[in-house]
C-alpha cells in the first residue's frame, strides 16, 4: 500500500465491567481515555456483569467532548433493528456526532443459555444480522421505509430521530468468511476478529489470528466491498498488550496457551509484546502490510499503551 495511502491511526478502548461501578468512576474514566489521545471508548453488549451500553455510552459522551463512543458490538439479537435505529440516531445526536454504531450476529454462548434466547446456527444468525443492518440504513435515510425480509418487515416507518452523522458510521465484525463478506458490503469500519467457533474465548481462536488468517479475511472482505474497499476502516482488537524487555521470552512462554508458535505470536495482529519502540514498530508494519490503523485495547492496557498512543495517534 502506497504511504500515501496509508489510514492515520486511530486507538480505543474497550470497558463494559469498570472496576468501580459508579457514575463519577466511568466519567472519570471516559475523561483519562480521552486526555491519554484514544480516539474512542467502546463497550460489549453481554448479559453478564458489565454496564449496559446505551446508558454507559451516553455517560461517557456527555462527560467528554471530543472522545467517540460506541458498542463493539450490539448483538443483532437482542434488539430489533428499528428499536436500535432509534437508540443510535438519539445517541449520534446528544453526542453531537460522536457516535459509532457496532452490529454483530451474536456469538457468546452463555448469554443465550443464560436468558433463555434460541441461538440459532450462525448461517440463520448472520442473515438476520444482514436484514437488520439494512433495516438501520433505511431507517437512517430520508423519507419512509419499507422494508419485506425473511426475518423482519417494515411498514412505511420513517426513521426518527435521524442521526447527526451522515452516514452514521456502521461497524460490522467477525472472524468468519460469511460475516466479513457481509461487512465489507455494509460496513464503514470492519473488525477483524479471530472466529469463535465454540462460541467461547479459548486456545482455539489462536490458529485464526496470525498473519495468513488475516490476509484471508481482508481478501474476502476486499472482494465484497469492491470499489468501495478503499473507504472501510480495518479494525483490530489487541486481546494482549505486554510491555517488556524480553520480547522473545514472553513470546516463548505465552504462544503455547494461545495455540500458535512465539512467531506467530509476536507476528498477529491481535497482540503487541515487547519494548513501546518495538510496538510502534510492530503497528507500523501492520498498517503498510495490512492498511490496519484502527486498533482496540483492553480497560487493563490503558496506561501501558499509553506511550504508543502517544507516539502514532492520528499519524
Amino acid at each position: 500500500m502506497p504511504s500515501q495511502d496509508l489510514p492515520p491511526f486511530r486507538f480505543g478502548v474497550q470497558c463494559s465491567s469498570p472496576p468501580d461501578v459508579t457514575a463519577a468512576h466511568w466519567r472519570d474514566l471516559a475523561l483519562k481515555v480521552e486526555d491519554l489521545g484514544y480516539y474512542r471508548l467502546t463497550v460489549s453488549d453481554h448479559l453478564d456483569d458489565q454496564l449496559a451500553p446505551i446508558a454507559a455510552l451516553m455517560c461517557a459522551a456527555d462527560a467528554t467532548s471530543t472522545l467517540r463512543v460506541g458498542a463493539l458490538v450490539f448483538c443483532n439479537d437482542y434488539r430489533h433493528p428499528a428499536l436500535l435505529a432509534k437508540e443510535a440516531a438519539t445517541l449520534d445526536i446528544l453526542s453531537e456526532g460522536r457516535f459509532e454504531l457496532g452490529m454483530g450476529a451474536g456469538w457468546m454462548t452463555s448469554d443465550y443459555r443464560a436468558a433463555g434466547i434460541e441461538m440459532e446456527r450462525a448461517g440463520i444468525r448472520i442473515a438476520r444480522l444482514e436484514e437488520a443492518v439494512q433495516v438501520v440504513r433505511g431507517l437512517f435515510s430520508d423519507g419512509p421505509c419499507d422494508f419485506d425480509g425473511d426475518h423482519y418487515q417494515i411498514r412505511g416507518l420513517s426513521g426518527s430521530p435521524k442521526p447527526v452523522q451522515s452516514p452514521l458510521p456502521i461497524l460490522i465484525g467477525g472472524g468468519g468468511k460469511k460475516v466479513l463478506q457481509l461487512a465489507g458490503r455494509y460496513g464503514d469500519i470492519v473488525g477483524l476478529n479471530p472466529a469463535l467457533p465454540n462460541g467461547v474465548i479459548d486456545a482455539s481462536a489462536g490458529p485464526d489470528a496470525t498473519e495468513a488468517a488475516t490476509d484471508r479475511k481482508i481478501g474476502w472482505i476486499r472482494e465484497a466491498a469492491g470499489a468501495r474497499f478503499g473507504q472501510i476502516e480495518l479494525h483490530t482488537r489487541i486481546h494482549l498488550a505486554i510491555v517488556t524487555d524480553d520480547r522473545q521470552g514472553t513470546a516463548e512462554a505465552l504462544a503455547p496457551a494461545l495455540g500458535l508458535t512465539a512467531h506467530e505470536a509476536l507476528a498477529s495482529p491481535h497482540a503487541l509484546c515487547g519494548t513501546v519502540e518495538e510496538m510502534v514498530d510492530d503497528l507500523l508494519y501492520r498498517r503498510e502490510r495490512f492498511g490496519i490503523a484502527s486498533i482496540g485495547i483492553s480497560l487493563d492496557s490503558l496506561d501501558a499503551m499509553a506511550p504508543v498512543v502517544a507516539a502514532l495517534a492520528g499519524s
